[in-house]
C-alpha cells in the first residue's frame, strides 16, 4: 500500500521555523466590487517563520493509498484515505482558480478537541487538492471534519473561485466531541468583507441558500449555555462561540475598520467600536466600496498603518524621530501595573508571506488565476504575479531558513530591506516605494498582454502556453528579488552612519526633525543646553 505523508502545517508552504501565530488579515472582494469582474481575496500570513513557496502537480493515486498526518513532533497522528486524483496547487491557489486564506480567532478554549485529526492548515490544502469551486471546497472541509474530527481552535476561512467569495467560520466541539460547528456565508455581489483574528459572522439566516451551516450551529450553543433563546436577542455565531475581550476587539476590529474606512469613506465609519468607546456599534460583515476596486487598490488596502487617522502609527514618541510605524512585540505591555497595548496594523514586520489573488471567469483557468505573491511586511514587499497555470516557482522564493541569512532567499532579501529601513524610516520608505511602484506598476501594465498571448497559445499549443506563463512568472519573480537586493545595498550606502547622500554621493548631515528635538529639549534640555555668551577660562 502506497502511503503519502503530509506535515501538519500550511501544506503549500514549508515552514522553516514555526507555524504562524494568531495574527493574519484577509480581505474578500466579490465580482461586482472589482473593477474588472475579478473575485479577489487577500491573505497576510503573519508569524515569525520562513515559508517555502511550493508547486504541487496534479496527480493520480492508486486505490488504497492513504495520507499519513504527522505533527511537528514527527509522530503520525493518523491517516485518511487519498482520493483518486488531486489537483495542481501553486501557493494557496489551485489549477481551477480556487484560492483559500484564513485568520485564527481561537474562540472558546473548551471547544478545542485534542482528539480531532484535522487542523485548519491541513484542511486548506486538502480542499485545494480536491475542490474546483468555493462551494465544493466548503463541502470538502466540512465533510472531512465531520468524519475525522477538527483539531484547531476557532478559524475563519476566505474561499474564492472565479464566480463567488465565501467566508467560512469553524470551531470544534470539545474533547471527545465529533465533527465541528460551522457557518459559511457568500459575500453578496458588489460587497467586500474583511476578517482579522476575530469571528465576524453574527446572525445566521438558516434558510438562506447563500448561508451554509452545520446542523448543530444553534443547538450546540443552547445546550452549552452559550445562547439563551428566551433572552429575546437573536442568535449570533460570533458572540456564542467567540465572546470577545476588549484586547481582542482592539487587536482585530481596528484592521477591519481601516479596510472599510478606506474602501468606503462615504460610510464615515469611526474607530470608536475598536477603541472601546461607549455607544459605538460593531462594524458590518460587509460593505459596498465607494468605487470598484482594482488589483492595485486591494494591494494598497493591504498596506496600512492607519495613516491619516488618530491611530496613525507614524506619529507620537513611540514612532521615534523618523516616523517608524513598526512596534516591537509583545503587543501588550505594562508600566506600573497598568496594562497598555500597541496598535495592531495590517502591515506588520513579522508577516511571513502574503498574497492578493485574482480569479477571472472570462479567461481559461491557467490564465485567469493569478496569485500576486510577496514575502515579509506588506508595506515594503513587492507583489509578483504567479499564474495558476505554471509548473514551477521562482527559486529564490523556495529557499532559505531562519538561522542563516542568504542573498539567495527572497525572504531574507525583503527582510533585509524592511529591517534596514527602521534606521531612518521616513527617508528610506520613499526609496522603497519608488522601486515598489515601478515593479508592480510594470507587472500590472503587462498583465493584459500576457493574458492575451497565453490565451492564444492555449488554443494551439497548451504545453507552450504553460511554459510561457511559467517563464514569465519565474523570471519576473526573480527580477523583483534582484531589484530588492540592489535596493538594500543602495539603502545601506545612501544612509550610512546616519548621513543622507545627495545626488552626487556627498554625505549630508540631516539630523533629527524639529518636533523630535523639541521633545529632547523638554525632557533633557538642561543636560544639552550650552551656556549663553562667551566662556572665559578661570
Amino acid at each position: 500500500m502506497i502511503r503519502r505523508t503530509v506535515l501538519m502545517c500550511v501544506l503549500t508552504v514549508s515552514l522553516g521555523w514555526s507555524i504562524p501565530g494568531r495574527a493574519c488579515t484577509n480581505i474578500l472582494v466579490s465580482r461586482g466590487a472589482s473593477s474588472d469582474g475579478s473575485v479577489m481575496i487577500t491573505y497576510a500570513c503573519d508569524g515569525e517563520f520562513l515559508a517555502h513557496l511550493r508547486f504541487e502537480p496534479a496527480q493520480d493515486h492508486k486505490p488504497g493509498e492513504v495520507i499519513k498526518l504527522r505533527g511537528f513532533d514527527g509522530k503520525i497522528h493518523g491517516t485518511i484515505p487519498q482520493v483518486s486524483h488531486t489537483y495542481a496547487v501553486i501557493g494557496l491557489m489551485n489549477q481551477f482558480q480556487l484560492v483559500i486564506g484564513e485568520t485564527t480567532f481561537g474562540g472558546r478554549k473548551e471547544l478545542v478537541n485534542p482528539d480531532g485529526l484535522l487542523h485548519y492548515w491541513t484542511l486548506m490544502h486538502l480542499a485545494l487538492e480536491r475542490a474546483r469551486t468555493a462551494r465544493e471546497a466548503i463541502r470538502v472541509i466540512t465533510g472531512l471534519v465531520a468524519r475525522y474530527g477538527y483539531a484547531s481552535g476557532g478559524e475563519t476561512f476566505s474561499i474564492a473561485d472565479p464566480h463567488e467569495a465565501w467566508i467560512l467560520e469553524m470551531v470544534g466541539t470539545g474533547k471527545g466531541g465529533r465533527g465541528a460547528i460551522w457557518v459559511a456565508r457568500k459575500i453578496p455581489d458588489g460587497m467586500i468583507c474583511c476578517h482579522a483574528n476575530r469571528s465576524r459572522i453574527g446572525e445566521v439566516p438558516l434558510h438562506d441558500p447563500n448561508c451554509l451551516h452545520s446542523d448543530n450551529v444553534v443547538s450546540f450553543a443552547v445546550t452549552h449555555g452559550y445562547w439563551d433563546p428566551r433572552s429575546g436577542r437573536p442568535f449570533r455565531f460570533n458572540l456564542a462561540y467567540d465572546p470577545p475581550s476588549a484586547q481582542q476587539i482592539r487587536y482585530s476590529d481596528t484592521r477591519v475598520w481601516s479596510v472599510f474606512r478606506r474602501a468606503a469613506p462615504s460610510l464615515k465609519l469611526t474607530p470608536d467600536f475598536a477603541l472601546g468607546r461607549k455607544g459605538a456599534h460593531p462594524y458590518p460583515l460587509w460593505v459596498h466600496p465607494d468605487h470598484p476596486l482594482t488589483v492595485a487598490d486591494v494591494m494598497s488596502l493591504m498596506r496600512d498603518h492607519y495613516e491619516g487617522t488618530e491611530l496613525d502609527m507614524r506619529k507620537g514618541i513611540d514612532a521615534g524621530p523618523f516616523g517608524d510605524p513598526n512596534r516591537w512585540r509583545p503587543i501588550g505591555w505594562k508600566v506600573d501595573g497598568v496594562q497598555y497595548t500597541w496598535e495592531r496594523p495590517i502591515s506588520t514586520q513579522q508577516t511571513g508571506f502574503s498574497y492578493v489573488s485574482q480569479s477571472r471567469s472570462w479567461l481559461p483557468d491557467p490564465v485567469g488565476g493569478v496569485l500576486w505573491y510577496g514575502v515579509d511586511d506588506t508595506y515594503t514587499t513587492c507583489y509578483v504575479p504567479l499564474y495558476c497555470g505554471i509548473d514551477a516557482v521562482p527559486p529564490s522564493f523556495a529557499r532559505g531558513d531562519m538561522q542563516h541569512f542568504s542573498w539567495d532567499s527572497a525572504w531574507w532579501v525583503f527582510n533585509f530591506v524592511a529591517n534596514i529601513a527602521n534606521l531612518k524610516y521616513s527617508y528610506m520608505i520613499k526609496d522603497i516605494q519608488s522601486v515598489q511602484r515601478d515593479l508592480e506598476g510594470t507587472f500590472l501594465a503587462l498583465e493584459p498582454a500576457v493574458d492575451q498571448t497565453a490565451v492564444t497559445l492555449l488554443k494551439t499549443n497548451p504545453a507552450l502556453a504553460r511554459r510561457y506563463l511559467t517563464d514569465y512568472s519565474v523570471s519576473h519573480g526573480e527580477e523583483a528579488v534582484r531589484r530588492w537586493r540592489a535596493l538594500g545595498e543602495a539603502l545601506l550606502t545612501k544612509y550610512n552612519d546616519g548621513y543622507v547622500k545627495d545626488a552626487k554621493g556627498r554625505p549630508q548631515e540631516v539630523g533629527y526633525p524639529q518636533g523630535w528635538l523639541k521633545r529632547v529639549v523638554s525632557e533633557r534640555g538642561g543636560h544639552y543646553r550650552l551656556p549663553a555668551g562667551a566662556v572665559s577660562e578661570p
